[in-house]
């Protein structure tokens, strides 16, 4: 994308005939906003595409994932998921796409097992769409969550989990995360008291982003079903901490990419896509060496984390488009998170 609400590129595949509106099911987009709470850039990246979409005849129920904040040299794009018909099914298997959404969320209920449940609803029912009944056939969950501002808290009915705005983006993905776990089976129970503190309490594959252009959560389900056909594959690996090059080789190595260092122009091509969450370690610590990501007033640690964990997998992949989004409470280990590729087999 030029801008946050450039959807020319997408327009193109459909104006080619390489892809039809109706087939769109989601739509994941990096935008060069700061991903705090008044980045307005995923609402305007969420408003041109809905335009968009009703222009050509897409979709009304098409889930929207935008991240904003592409630090570094992460390159702002957007990555469509589309769904059509196939005369059988790929025999090892292909790339599954399930979408579902929550109620709309009501501002008491974020960053706390309302959240957490409606989540982990959502989860099971996009699981359903795709096909997918083992939890270990999901390779990366993303959801899109919503945020406290102060308008939300004072029309709460109840008191809020958190009177802090940004903060709230952290409770909100962490009850996401949470709920994502809690269907896969990763963890057998949570309380409020754990969102946002326990933090062994983690999913390996989700991947949350919060906005305030939304009130519900919008959930998308990437796995592997033998009942889908397609070229395309996806395998994950779970990053301990922000320069675990080791687990971006693996998340690689997974869909059958052989990675000792940065891929070649062909190795390159095969890779469609690369998704990862990035969080400073709450220790203040990368491996025993001080971080000062936490103590910066002026950046936000969300986006140095970002800008650190996408020039780690830029270096290992050769390329800059790359879905790297910042907060991942709950969401991996204490300053990791998950790494998901996907490739064109």
């Amino acid at each position: 994308m030029r801008h946050p609400g450039d959807t020319a590129g997408i327009e193109a595949l459909f104006d080619s005939g390489a892809l039809r509106p109706e087939q769109v099911v989601g739509i994941l987009g990096k935008t060069e906003g700061n991903g705090c709470v008044n980045d307005f850039t995923r609402a305007y990246a969420v408003q041109s595409l809905e335009h968009m979409l009703a222009r050509r005849g897409g979709r009304d129920d098409v889930a929207m994932v935008m991240s904003g904040g592409t630090e570094g040299g992460l390159s702002p794009h957007f990555l469509v998921l589309a769904v059509g018909e196939a005369a059988a099914p790929h025999a090892h298997g292909a790339l599954a796409i399930g979408t579902a959404f929550t109620p709309d969320l009501p501002p008491e209920a974020l960053g706390r097992m309302g959240q957490v449940n409606a989540t982990a609803a959502a989860v099971r029912a996009a699981m359903d769409q795709a096909g997918i009944t083992d939890p270990a056939d999901v390779h990366y969950v993303q959801v899109k969550c919503p945020l406290l501002t102060s308008a939300r808290i004072a029309l709460a009915a109840a008191p809020v989990a958190t009177h802090d705005t940004y903060h709230s983006m952290g409770l909100s993905r962490g009850a996401s995360a949470l709920g994502v776990a809690l269907a896969l089976g990763e963890i057998a129970a949570v309380t409020d008291a754990a969102v946002g503190a326990d933090w062994s309490l983690f999913s390996g594959v989700a991947s949350c982003s919060a906005g305030v252009e939304l009130t519900r959560n919008e959930v998308i389900v990437l796995g592997m079903s033998r009942g889908w056909a397609g070229p395309l594959a996806i395998g994950h690996a779970v990053m301990a901490d922000a320069i675990d090059l080791p687990a971006v080789q693996a998340a690689l190595g997974a869909v059958g990419i052989a990675a000792a260092g940065q891929l070649d122009a062909a190795a390159r091509e095969q890779v469609v896509a690369v998704l990862a969450k990035a969080e400073p370690s709450t220790t203040g610590l990368i491996r025993g060496a001080r971080h000062t990501m936490n103590d910066d007033s002026d950046i936000n640690a969300t986006r140095h984390a970002r800008a650190v964990v996408g020039g780690v997998i830029a270096a290992a992949i050769g390329r800059t488009e790359l879905f790297v989004s910042g907060g991942a409470e709950h969401q991996g280990p204490d300053g990791g998170g998950p790494v998901a590729v996907i490739r064109h087999r």
